[in-house]
């Protein structure tokens, strides 16, 4: 088992569900968000961007009807996956003077807001409802895959460490076959 399934499985509940908590599950965390040397980030973290930025920026005519929100937003991992991504994002573009952060509405947030504001599609589509958050969506089904059909470099780094190993240890084998002078 690779180590990123390994992670995979340790972050989901052995149901598969959520344990009754209302955090958001556990998930894979990405790398820390690093500036540039010489560059502070605007904003420090993912609330931070989405309190101070998002939220107020982004005005919608919420109605479940039309556009879905959650108030408890950060319990839907799809949706810190997103923001979290909006906000790498704004921090990279936002230094391009020119066009970074026409790019960054065009081709980041108004793809992501429109998945997440979806109301028969998106995250939140149980969400719009007198009752408020719900946590009734469950991840996309899946049956597991025959492990060897990742078995290629395109598909697996596992896979591709494993071919670079083998070409390598074809190659020692080559040399030392031929000897000095052959």
């Amino acid at each position: 088992m690779s180590r990123q399934q390994q992670q995979e499985e340790e972050s989901v509940p052995a149901d598969g569900g959520s344990d009754g908590d209302t955090a958001a599950p556990v998930m894979a965390t990405p790398p820390p968000m690093e500036a540039d040397a010489g560059t502070e980030l605007v904003f420090r973290s993912v609330d931070a961007f989405y309190d101070e930025f998002l939220s107020q920026v982004v005005r919608r005519r919420v109605d479940g009807v039309h556009l879905a929100w959650c108030a408890d937003w950060w319990s839907h991992p799809e949706a810190i996956a997103r923001i979290a991504t909006l906000w790498r994002a704004f921090e990279h573009l936002r230094l391009d003077p020119a066009l970074g952060m026409s790019h960054w509405w065009l081709h980041h947030a108004d793809p992501h807001l429109a998945a997440l504001m979806d109301p028969r599609t998106g995250p939140f589509t149980l969400c719009a409802g007198p009752d408020g958050h719900s946590t009734e969506i469950g991840p996309l089904p899946g049956n597991p895959s025959p492990p060897e059909m990742w078995d290629h470099p395109a598909f697996s780094v596992d896979a591709a460490e494993a071919a670079d190993t083998e070409a390598e240890a074809t190659a020692a084998e080559e040399a030392g076959t031929q000897g000095p002078g052959q």
